[in-house]
C-alpha cells in the first residue's frame, strides 16, 4: 500500500522508493527483495490515475481478474528512470526482445526489454516493442507457433508446436478450434508429415478440436472428410476415432449418422484407384469394422469386398495386408454365408482366368482366409479337381516367380488342415521338390517347409499305406537344407529353416541328427539371442529344442494296458516298443548336449523378451533338462534356478495354461533344489531370498492336479517337491523351517498317511529335518492335543515295513524325546514305548542307533516321567532287547555296543 501511495504522489526514483520502504524496517531481513516486488506491482497501479484514492487502487489490484502483465510492470517501472545516452543499443535490444518473445522465449525477451527500457525508456522503438510484446502476451503459444509454421513456412515452429502437444496437450477450447482451422485449411504446406502429425496430435489431445471437426463432418461430410483425409495417414485415422468418440458429439444419433457416412467415404477412397497402396482407407475401414461391425458390415457389397480382398496381395506392405486381414475377418465373422460366397467367387474366378496377376491375387486371398475360416477354405481347396487343376498353371515354363511365391504361400496356409495336407501330399510333392531344387530366393526354403509338413509320417492321407522310404520323399533328407538355411544370414531363410525344423524334429532320427551336429546346436542357441525381439523365430527355435528334450510321458499301468489293446486292435505291436531313440537314455544325452551348449544361460538372457507361449515352452524344456541329476548343478550355475523362480512369480494369469506353466516351473525348480545346496543358489545376502522358493514348491504339493491338467495326478511331482522342501529345511538359519511349519504342516500331515510308500517316506524325512529346529519341535512336543496326534503318527511310521521311513521317523523321535512334552505324549500311547524299544531290535544299524537314543532320552527324564518310562521299558522286555543289541553288534559296531551298554545301565539303575 505504501508503494502505491508513493508512486501515486509522483515518487518515481526506484532506489529512493525501495530505500524508503526498506528503511522502515517493516519487512525484516528479506525486506529489500519484498520491497522491490512491491514497487514492480505498485508502479502500474500508481500510474493508472492521478486522482484515484489509494483504497480504490488497492481494491482494483486485489479484485482484478487479470493482474497486470509483467512486461507492463517492468516497462512502467523502468520508464520512470532517468534516460540514458546509449539509444542505439536500446533500439537493438528492443528489436531483439520482440524477436525472442515471438519465438517463444518470453523470459529472454523480457530481460532484453528491461535492459532497453533502462537505457532509453522514452525512445519510440522501445515503446513500440513494449506495445507489441504486450499484445503478443494475449496470444496462446500454440497459436503463435502454428501461425509461424503455416504462414511463414517456419518448420522449426511446427516442430515446437508438435512438441508442445506431445508434452502438455493443454489447449483452451477456442484456441483449439482456431488452431484446427489454421492447420487444416492451408494446403500449400511443404512438410506434409509434420502437418499430419500436428493435426493428429491436436485431435488426440483436445476434445474441443474433436468437437469442432465433428461439427464439420456433420455439416459437410464429404468436403470435411477429403480435407482431413488428404493431409496424411494419422489425420485420416483421426476421422475414424472421432466417429467412434461419443464425447465429441452432442447427440448419439449424429455420431451414428456420421459413422456410416465416414465408412462409406473410406470405401469410396478404397475403390477410387482400384487399390489403396498406402493403406490409408483400409485403416479407417478396419478400425470402424472392428468397433461397430454389426452396424456397418451390410454396407459392404461384393465390389467393395473384392477391393478389400485385393489388398491381401502378398506383395503389399505388411501394414496394408494386416489391415485388410482384419477387415476381412470382421466381415466374414458377421456376413457368414454371404461373405464366404464372395471369397469363393473371388478365388475361383481369378484362377479360371489364368493370368499371372489374377493367380497372384487368388492365391494370396486363399492364403489369408485359411486361418480366418479354415473349414470353408478347406472345403474349397478340397473341391474335386481344384488342386490337380493348379499344377498345369504352376508348371508352365514362362510362369512368373510371383505366381510361384503366391502358390507356396497358399499351400503353406492350407497345411493347417489334415485333409488339405493329404491332398498336397498326393498331388504337389513333385512340384514342391522341383521348386526346392530350382527355385530362387526364399522359395526353396518355403517348399522344403511345406514338404516337412505334409511328409510327416504321423499325418493321415498317405496313398502308399505307410511311410515312404525313398530319399526324395523323406523328411530326413530335408534336414541338411534346413541347416543350410539356418546358417544363411537372411531372416526369411532362417524363418523357413526354423519352421521346417519345428515339423521335422518330431521324428526321432531327425532329433539325433540335429544333436550330433554341435555346430548346428550352437547356431540354434545363438539364434535365440540374436532374434530375441522376433517372437516368431524365438517360438520356432524353442519348439525345436522342446522336441529334442521331450521325454515320453510316464504311463500308469492302466494306460499301458490301454495302449496294448489299441495295438492289438490295429494288428500291430508297434505301441509296445517305442523307438530306441525316444528312450530315456537317448533323451538324457540330447539334454546334456543342449546344457553343454549353454542353452540355459541363453534362456536367462532372453527371459524379458519371452511371450507367454514361449515361456511355457522354456519351462517345459527346463523340466526335461532337470530330470538328469548330474545336470542340475550346471543348470543352477547358468542361472536356471533363479530363472524358474522369477518366471513363476511373473506369471499372474488364472487360465489353465498359466497354471500349468507355473506348476511346471515350480516342479523344475524343486528338482534343482533336491541336488544343489540351496544356500549356494540363493545366498543369504542375495535377491531373491532363499525363502521365496518355498511358496512355488509348496504349490506343487498343494495344487490339485485336476486344476492344471485332465490326466491323473502324477505323484512324482509331489515326491520331488517333498525332497526339495527336505533340503530347504536343512539350511542352518531355520527361516525356511518356520515358513514350512506355518504354511504347510497340515498338508504334510496328510502326506504322512499316504498310501504311496515313496510319498510317505519323503514326508517323514521332511518331518525329521523340521524337528531339528525349535518351531518343528514345538509342533510335535508342546503337549497340546494336536501335537499328541502328530506324535502318534510318527510312532506309527516308526513301525511300518519300509526301512527308510522307519529310519526317518526314528530320527525325528530321537530329537523329540529330548523334550518332556514329547515323552509324556509317547507314554500316553498304548504301544508308544514298545515301538521305541522295537527300533532297537531292527536289522538296520541306523534304525537301531535312533532307537537307542530314543530309549536313552526317555530314561533320562527326571521325576515321575522317567520312572514311568523305566517301568514301561521293563514291561516291554527292554533289558533283553538291549543285551541282544550289545551281543549282536559286538566288535562289528563299537558305537552301538557302547551306546547300548549306557542305556542298559540306566535301565538297570
Amino acid at each position: 500500500v505504501r508503494a502505491i501511495e508513493v508512486v501515486h504522489d509522483g515518487y518515481h526514483g526506484l532506489e529512493d522508493l525501495r530505500e524508503e520502504l526498506f528503511g522502515q524496517r517493516a519487512f525484516g531481513a528479506s525486506g529489500y527483495s519484498i520491497a522491490t516486488e512491491a514497487v514492480i506491482l505498485a508502479v502500474p497501479l500508481g500510474s493508472k490515475t492521478a486522482s484515484a484514492p489509494v483504497e480504490t487502487l488497492v481494491n482494483c489490484e486485489l479484485h482484478s481478474a487479470e493482474p497486470a502483465p509483467s512486461h507492463t510492470a517492468v516497462y512502467a517501472l523502468q520508464s520512470s528512470m532517468p534516460p540514458k545516452e546509449d539509444e542505439e543499443r536500446a533500439v537493438n535490444l528492443a528489436a531483439q526482445a520482440v524477436e525472442l518473445v515471438s519465438s517463444g522465449r518470453a523470459e529472454d525477451g523480457s530481460r532484453a526489454l528491461r535492459e532497453a527500457a533502462s537505457l532509453a525508456p522514452d525512445h519510440p522503438s522501445v515503446k513500440d516493442a513494449f506495445l507489441k510484446i504486450q499484445s503478443e502476451d494475449s496470444i496462446h503459444i500454440l497459436q503463435k507457433l502454428l501461425g509461424k509454421f503455416v504462414l511463414e513456412r517456419d518448420e522449426q515452429a511446427g516442430k515446437e508446436a508438435l512438441n508442445y502437444l506431445d508434452r502438455s496437450g493443454e489447449v483452451p477450447r477456442i484456441v483449439a478450434q482456431e488452431c484446427l482451422d489454421l492447420i487444416t485449411k492451408e494446403r500449400a504446406i511443404e512438410d506434409k508429415n509434420l502437418q499430419d502429425a500436428i493435426v493428429a496430435g491436436l485431435l488426440r489431445e483436445s476434445i474441443a478440436a474433436k468437437s469442432a471437426l465433428a461439427k464439420r463432418l456433420l455439416e459437410g461430410p464429404t468436403a470435411a472428410f477429403m480435407q482431413i483425409y488428404d493431409i496424411g495417414d494419422k489425420s485420416a485415422n483421426s476421422i475414424a476415432e472421432i466417429a467412434l468418440t461419443p464425447q465429441a458429439w452432442s447427440k448419439e444419433s449424429d455420431r451414428e449418422r456420421c459413422e456410416v457416412d465416414m465408412f462409406q467415404l473410406f470405401l469410396a477412397k478404397l475403390l477410387e484407384v482400384g487399390h489403396d497402396y498406402d493403406g490409408r482407407a483400409l485403416k479407417g475401414i478396419a478400425r470402424l469394422l472392428a468397433t461397430d461391425a454389426g452396424r456397418l458390415h451390410p454396407i459392404i457389397d461384393e465390389v467393395t469386398f473384392d477391393a478389400i480382398l485385393c489388398s491381401l496381395d502378398y506383395r503389399e506392405p505388411n501394414e496394408v495386408r494386416s489391415q485388410a486381414t482384419l477387415a476381412t475377418a470382421k466381415y466374414l465373422e458377421l456376413s457368414e454365408a454371404k461373405g464366404q460366397t464372395y471369397v469363393c467367387r473371388f478365388i475361383t474366378s481369378r484362377i479360371t482366368k489364368g493370368h499371372s496377376e489374377d493367380l497372384v491375387l487368388a492365391f494370396s486371398a486363399a492364403a489369408a482366409v485359411f486361418p480366418i475360416m479354415p473349414t470353408q477354405a478347406a472345403a474349397l481347396f478340397l473341391t474335386e479337381g481344384f488342386v490337380p487343376s493348379l499344377l498345369p498353371l504352376l508348371e508352365k515354363k514362362n510362369r512368373s516367380d510371383k505366381v510361384e511365391q503366391a502358390a507356396l504361400n497358399m499351400l503353406s496356409a492350407a497345411c493347417i488342415d489334415n485333409a488339405c495336407r493329404g491332398a498336397i501330399r498326393k498331388h504337389c510333392v513333385q512340384w514342391l521338390q522341383h521348386v526346392m531344387q530350382t527355385g530362387k530366393g526364399d522359395r526353396p526354403g518355403m517348399a522344403a517347409v511345406i514338404l516337412a509338413k505334409v511328409l510327416d509320417p504321423t499325418l493321415p492321407g498317405k496313398d502308399t499305406g505307410g511311410k515312404d522310404q525313398s530319399d526324395a520323399n523323406t523328411v530326413n533328407n530335408l534336414v541338411p537344407m534346413f541347416k543350410k538355411l539356418l546358417a544363411d544370414g537372411r531372416e526369411a531363410n532362417r524363418q523357413s529353416s526354423i519352421e521346417g525344423l519345428a515339423y521335422a524334429s518330431i521324428q526321432p532320427a531327425v532329433k539325433e541328427a540335429l544333436v550330433d551336429d554341435r555346430l548346428f546346436l550352437a547356431r540354434l542357441v545363438d539364434l535365440l539371442k540374436s532374434s530375441r525381439a522376433k517372437p516368431t523365430i524365438v517360438f520356432g527355435a524353442l519348439t525345436v529344442i522342446d522336441h529334442l528334450t521331450r521325454y515320453l510321458p510316464v504311463l500308469s499301468e492302466e494306460q499301458k494296458k490301454m495302449n496294448q489293446l489299441k495295438a492289438y486292435a490295429n494288428a500291430s505291436k508297434a505301441a509296445d516298443k517305442p523307438d530306441p531313440l525316444e528312450e530315456d537314455s537317448a533323451v538324457a544325452r540330447r539334454c546334456r548336449a543342449l546344457v553343454d551348449t549353454g542353452a540355459v544361460s541363453t534362456f536367462v538372457a532372453i527371459a524379458s523378451y519371452l511371450s507367454p507361449a514361449s515361456t511355457a515352452l522354456v519351462v517345459n524344456i527346463m523340466l526335461s533338462l532337470t530330470r538328469t541329476q548330474s545336470l542340475r548343478g550346471t543348470i543352477a550355475q547358468q542361472g536356471g534356478a533363479r530363472f524358474l523362480l522369477l518366471r513363476y512369480t511373473a506369471i499372474a494369469g488364472t487360465s489353465d495354461a498359466d497354471k500349468q506353466t507355473r506348476h511346471t516351473a515350480a516342479h523344475a525348480l524343486a528338482r534343482i533344489l533336491i541336488s544343489v545346496d540351496p544356500t549356494l543358489v540363493f545366498p543369504t545376502s542375495g535377491s531373491p531370498p532363499l525363502t521365496s522358493t518355498i511358496r512355488p514348491i509348496l504349490s506343487v504339493i498343494t495344487e490339485s492336479q485336476s486344476d492344471i491338467s485332465d490326466g491323473p495326478r502324477n505323484l512324482l511331482h509331489t515326491f520331488e517337491a517333498l525332497l526339495a522342501l527336505t533340503n530347504l529345511a536343512s539350511t542352518p538359519s531355520g527361516e525356511a523351517t518356520d515358513i514350512i511349519i506355518r504354511q504347510a504342516l497340515p498338508t504334510i500331515e496328510d502326506l504322512l498317511l499316504s498310501n504311496n510308500t515313496m510319498i510317505q517316506r519323503a514326508a517323514t524325512e521332511l518331518v525329521c529335518n523340521l524337528t531339528s529346529f525349535p518351531s518343528g519341535i514345538e509342533a510335535f512336543a508342546d503337549g497340546s492335543p494336536v501335537a499328541d496326534r502328530r506324535l502318534h503318527i510318527l510312532l506309527a511310521l516308526a513301525d511300518v515295513e519300509d526301512a527308510a521311513t522307519r529310519r526317518a521317523a526314528g530320527g525325528a523321535l530321537a530329537t523329540l524325546t529330548g523334550f518332556e512334552g514329547a515323552v509324556k505324549g509317547i507314554l500316553k500311547r498304548e504301544r508308544g514305548v514298545e515301538i521305541l524299544v522295537g527300533l532297537c531290535a531292527d536289522e538296520d544299524e541306523g534304525i537301531v542307533h535312533r532307537g537307542l537314543v530314543c530309549v536313552g532320552n526317555i530314561l533320562g527324564m527326571e521325576g515321575s516321567v522317567g520312572a514311568e518310562a523305566r517301568t514301561k521299558i521293563n514291561e516291554c522286555e527292554g533289558q533283553r532287547v538291549l543285551r541282544t543289541v550289545i551281543e549282536g553288534f559286538g566288535q562289528k559296531n563299537k558305537v552301538l555296543r557302547d551306546l547300548g551298554r549306557e542305556v542298559l545301565k540306566e535301565v538297570d539303575d
